[in-house]
């Protein structure tokens, strides 16, 4: 007997929430309660009066499963809108990270010179210390840390994905 095993595939979730507390907690524990995994969760107010916020979800997973984690975030009461960029079509994805170099002498012209090359922004200096700006993918930023470790990579924080629909369609 041959079983057909769904593959995992990463899909980018753009949820649109009433701005209430409690609401990220609950969509937190529906994917934590089911096994799910966040690979990356972004929140922000959308609307002047603030009412409305916008959820960024990145999570694999296999289509039916997607679809029932698709289904049941949109039974949450406070859930206006579920939509699935990945499947929606073309999208467009950034994320954000500051990165901390320390080092001197050669390291220090190294991590300036490979900054250059990934259009990275200097933030912060000091005499032992860069803390450098990069956004763009996450393949971009994924190989940026890692080159960057060979000079003096020390921390890096990221914002998580930021995603939006390209196009006349709106959320």
């Amino acid at each position: 007997m041959h079983i057909r095993q769904e593959l995992a595939e990463r899909h980018t979730l753009a949820v649109l929430v009433d701005n209430e507390p409690g609401i990220l907690a609950r969509i937190a524990g529906l994917f934590s309660g089911r096994g799910y995994n966040i690979e990356s969760l972004t929140v922000s107010e959308i609307t002047a009066d603030k009412a409305v916020s916008r959820i960024t979800i990145v999570t694999s997973a296999s289509p039916p499963v997607m679809e029932q984690i698709i289904a049941q975030l949109d039974r949450l009461v406070p859930v206006h809108k579920v939509i699935d960029l990945t499947v929606q079509g073309a999208h467009v994805e950034r994320e954000l990270a500051l990165v901390k170099i320390v080092g001197s002498g050669e390291h220090r012209i190294e991590a300036l010179r490979l900054a250059e090359v990934y259009r990275a922004r200097v933030v912060d200096a000091t005499v032992s210390s860069f803390v450098f700006e990069v956004t763009g993918s996450i393949e971009k930023i994924d190989k940026f840390t890692e080159l960057m470790r060979e000079v003096g990579l020390v921390e890096v924080a990221r914002t998580g994905i930021a995603a939006i629909a390209r196009g006349r369609e709106a959320a």
